[in-house]
């Protein structure tokens, strides 16, 4: 048999449909859609919702990739490794879930060099702490970790300094001006958690500038199989280099039900020769 990876869904894609039909009915369309595997960020994490996933997971077959949890908090009420260390390992043990995830670090660190380094030995300590308790803990990139100091990528620094794992996202990959492809490999055996996430160029217009957006405001979020990305190139690679689980993510959906953004990159996926996979 053929290796294979499993392909799921980012729910901060649908976030807003969450937050209007409730976590289990939003997982029931998903499954209608033809989706297994989930990674749960930007939805609280209380109580309701948790055993709204458990009942989903066992009515729909659901596997939980990954859960969002910084090692601190960003902002005020979000949970974090530091203030709800127990509480998520909790989570986890309830959603058979082996895998933690870093949307985003914490950008006052990642603006210098020593800041980065510092950053690595928090990320060390609590991946250390989580292996501990059977959990692997995984940073996920957007552009600006594509900055350089002295020469080297923010995410090359924390890849060379600490022992985390990376979820690579290829959209940012490309808008960091580096190929996917290429940084997949590069990252070999440190990635089992890929976001599919394809980039486009929209026109600009002189309206669009007058009212003062800059020309990057051309490049947009796009379903899979919709944008300029080589899709199939960033999965055999991801695939080859030790990924499993391939995550479905848009930011935005713009003027699209999110559903059928979804449906959209599903379809295109499907084409592709991934049926399978889902």
């Amino acid at each position: 048999m053929a290796k294979k990876g499993l392909i799921g869904v980012q729910l901060s894609t649908i976030r807003s449909k969450i937050e209007e039909l409730g976590v289990y009915e939003a997982m029931k369309r998903l499954h209608e859609l033809g989706f297994r595997c989930i990674e749960i960020s930007q939805v609280p994490m209380t109580s309701e919702n948790v055993d709204e996933f458990k009942r989903a997971k066992k009515d729909f077959g659901m596997t939980v990739a990954a859960i969002n949890a910084p090692t601190t908090a960003m902002f005020p009420g979000m949970e974090s490794l530091e203030s709800n260390y127990d509480k998520i390992i909790a989570d986890c043990a309830a959603l058979d879930c082996k895998m933690l995830r870093i949307g985003m670090g914490p950008i006052n660190l990642l603006t210098t060099k020593d800041g980065v380094v510092t950053y690595c030995k928090e990320l060390n300590m609590y991946t250390e702490k989580l292996k501990a308790d059977g959990i692997e803990y995984y940073y996920h990139n957007h552009n600006n970790e594509f900055a350089k100091f002295d020469g080297k990528y923010i995410l090359d620094i924390m890849k060379d300094n600490s022992s985390i794992g990376f979820e690579l996202d290829i959209h940012w990959i490309q808008a960091g001006g580096e190929k996917p492809a290429e940084i997949i490999k590069q990252y070999a055996n440190r990635i089992r958690l890929l976001h599919l996430k394809d980039f486009r160029m929209v026109p600009i217009t002189m309206e669009s500038l007058k009212d003062g957006k800059s020309l990057y405001s051309a490049i947009q979020f796009a379903e899979v199989g919709e944008g300029s990305l080589d899709i199939k190139e960033c999965i055999e690679a991801g695939l080859a280099c030790g990924s499993e689980y391939f995550l479905i993510e848009q930011d935005s959906t713009y003027d699209r039900d999110s559903f059928d953004s979804l449906k959209i990159s599903r379809d295109n996926l499907v084409k592709m020769g991934y049926g399978d996979w889902f």
